[in-house]
This record gives structure tokens, sequence and C-alpha cells, in this order.
């Protein structure tokens, strides 16, 4: 059953201060509530009536919109300080709210002006938005009709928040070639949802299902701009700072949790525990130095036309915080043991929610590529992504 989205609330445009606050405020709110969605079939939507009501959910929007224009680049630190407070609320929340996040500016960036009204009249209206890219070998065809719009064959696969998200923006197959971008109103034309596929390890409030749009209709005006737009870069690759950002708000829990649990033991003075949770804190400002230097890359006049050097950077920014959550949690397990990884310890979801996060694809082709970049230029380093 797909779910209503509530009433706008009809509240001044919000500060990019007053919602990098509201998002800080939520991510204990966030915490407690995790458990109770954390199920197979579940989805948070209390959480998300949270978010809109703090305005997070228009935030992304121009102001012309009501929005913060929190995609502006002036304002991508705090964009990400954002995705980060709501990862470490809760990872499955931050996945599906990042992806909301994306989809709109998508549509900023290639819907036509009528088009973006439209949705921004959606999303002000409380529909979530997401991006469902990812298929298997029957993925998604756009069949032309004789009334100029389309009849839908194939399927998505880890279609998040499938059967909540009603306004997905989607990719499909032209018949003479090329991927197309349409948004699909799923309160009005419902895919037919295979709960089975998603019997995850972690992240399972994101209730990525397998969705097939089979027969389904779209009209010309549910298309968004030009076939292989959504592929140009360095917007595809360069959204990796956005989910590298949530990651990271993932192992910031971890941190908290890790410390909880040892000062609830009273195990605050064993040289090793000291060593591991130094070591930690290092490596979590770490990250929050590589969201600065993205954001610091983003701003820069340059960072659109120069989209290999923004693709570069961004690929190293995903593949640095994959790194460092992955050591936070290696260290984390050493710290809280066994008993730490059981039953209803929170800690147990959130090693399980991290580490199912953060298998993104293609990592090994994104560190790859970095390489490639730095290979081919004889600038000194330092000079490479920053003025």
């Amino acid at each position: 059953m797909l779910s209503s989205p509530s009433p706008p609330a009809l509240t001044p445009l919000p500060s990019l201060e007053s919602l990098l606050d509201a998002a800080a405020r939520l991510a204990p709110r966030l915490a407690a509530q995790a458990p109770q969605t954390d199920k197979v079939g579940r989805f948070p939507s209390q959480e998300f009536d949270w978010l809109r009501t703090a305005g997070l959910l228009t935030a992304p929007l121009p102001r012309a919109y009501a929005g913060a224009d929190l995609m502006a680049p002036a304002h991508t630190l705090t964009l990400l300080h954002i995705l980060k407070h709501v990862g470490r609320g809760n990872l499955a929340v931050g996945r599906i709210y990042e992806g909301h996040v994306n989809a709109l500016q998508l549509i900023q960036r290639f819907a036509h002006p009528a088009q973006q009204a439209r949705w921004a009249s959606d999303a002000q209206a409380g529909h979530i938005f997401g991006v469902w890219n990812t298929q298997a070998s029957d993925g998604v065809h756009l069949q032309p009709l004789p009334t100029g719009g389309y009849c839908l064959q194939g399927s998505k696969t880890f279609a998040s928040g499938a059967g909540h998200i009603t306004r997905p923006l989607i990719t499909g197959a032209l018949p003479g070639g090329g991927w197309q971008l349409f948004v699909l109103p799923t309160d009005i034309q419902s895919p037919v949802l295979d709960p089975s596929f998603w019997q995850p390890l972690g992240m399972r409030a994101t209730a990525s299902l397998h969705a097939d749009l089979s027969d389904l209709e779209i009209s010309p005006e549910e298309l968004v701009g030009q076939p292989g737009d959504y592929y140009l870069q360095p917007w595809f690759s360069g959204g990796a700072i956005r989910f590298a950002a949530v990651q990271l708000g993932g192992a910031e829990a971890v941190f908290d949790e890790t410390r909880r649990f040892l000062q609830q033991l009273g195990r605050t003075d064993d040289a090793y525990q000291r060593l591991r949770l130094g070591e930690m804190a290092m490596l979590i400002e770490s990250g929050n130095l590589w969201l600065s230097g993205a954001a610091h890359h983003a701003a820069r006049p340059a960072a659109e036309t120069d989209a290999e050097a923004t693709v570069a950077y961004a690929n190293l920014v995903r593949t640095a915080v994959e790194e460092i959550c992955l050591r936070v949690l290696q260290l984390a397990e050493r710290c809280v043991g066994a008993r730490g990884l059981l039953q209803p310890e929170p800690f147990e979801r959130l090693h399980r929610d991290l580490t199912h996060y953060l298998r993104q694809p293609a990592p090994d082709a994104a560190v790859a590529d970095a390489g490639r970049y730095v290979l081919q230029h004889t600038t000194p380093i330092y000079q490479l992504w920053h003025d």
C-alpha cells in the first residue's frame, strides 16, 4: 500500500543554519526509532514525517520554489553535513533521503521549467522522490505509443523505498538506443513489487525491492531531459560525495555507540581501548576533512567545466570514506567484543547497516579512475584539485 504524503506546512523559508541544526537535533531521535523499523518490509514513514516537518524534504529546491537552494555549489558543505547527520541517526533513512536529494537535483538540472514547477509542487505536498537505476537482464524499456507517450516493459532491482516513494526518477532504454530519465507517479500507476528480492544483511528499512513496471504508461511530460543526460559528468560520478557523507555519519554513530558501551562497562582506563578510540577519532576527523575538501572543490568556478577533476576527486572521497568506515568498524568490533554484537545492542544493527551500505558499485574502478587522472598530469599534486 502506497503511503499518502502529508500536506505541506505553511512556514517561512528556512535558513541553511536552521536546517543544519534541525538535522543535528533529529539524529538522536532517528537513532532511538531505528530498532522499530529495522525489519524487512518496514519503511521509516514516521521518520520521513519528521524530515518533512523540519523542511528537509523541500530544502533541495530553489528559493523560487520555497526551498533553501541546498543544491547550490556554494552550499555543498551544509548539504553534506545534513546528509551526515541523517545518516548518523539512521543509515536507512539517510540512504533514502540522499536518493530524494539526488532526484530533485537531477530534475532541477535537466527538466524544463514547467516540469520543475510541477515536481517542486509535489515535493511541497510531501511526495518523496528517489532514483531507480539498477537493473538486471530484464531491465526497463520504453515502447512508443501512438499518443506520443510510452508503455514500459521490464523491471528495476534495488528500487529503494518501493511502495512508499511516490515520485521515483527512473532510467529506461529507448528503442533507438540511449537511456531516458522519466518520473513515474507510483501513487497513480503502481509497479508490481517483489518483496522476496530484499532479504539483506543490513539496511532493511530501505525497502529496496524488485519493481516490475511492465505495462505501465507514461506521457511525454514525464520524460526528463534528453537521452543520456543521467550519465553526464561530472554529475553522475560526482554525486558519490553525497552517499559518502551518509556513510561517514554511520561511522560517527558507530564511534558514539562504542564509546557509550565502554563507558557503561567502566573500561575507559584500559590502554588498548584508549588507543583504539584515539585511532577511531582520527579516522572520523579525516573523513570530515575529506567532506570539507569535496565542498571546497564543488564551490570552485571550474568544478563543472573541469569534469575529469571533479569526478577524480569524488572517487577519492568515496574511496577514502569507505576505507575509514571499514577501519572504524574493525576497531569498534575489537572494542565491544562478542557481547557488543548481540541484539538488542545498537552496535549490532549499526554494524550490519554500515557494512551493507558500503558495498557501492565498482569501488576498484573508482580509485583506478582517479589514478588514471593523476597519471596523465604533471601538475604538482597540491594543485590538481585546489587553487
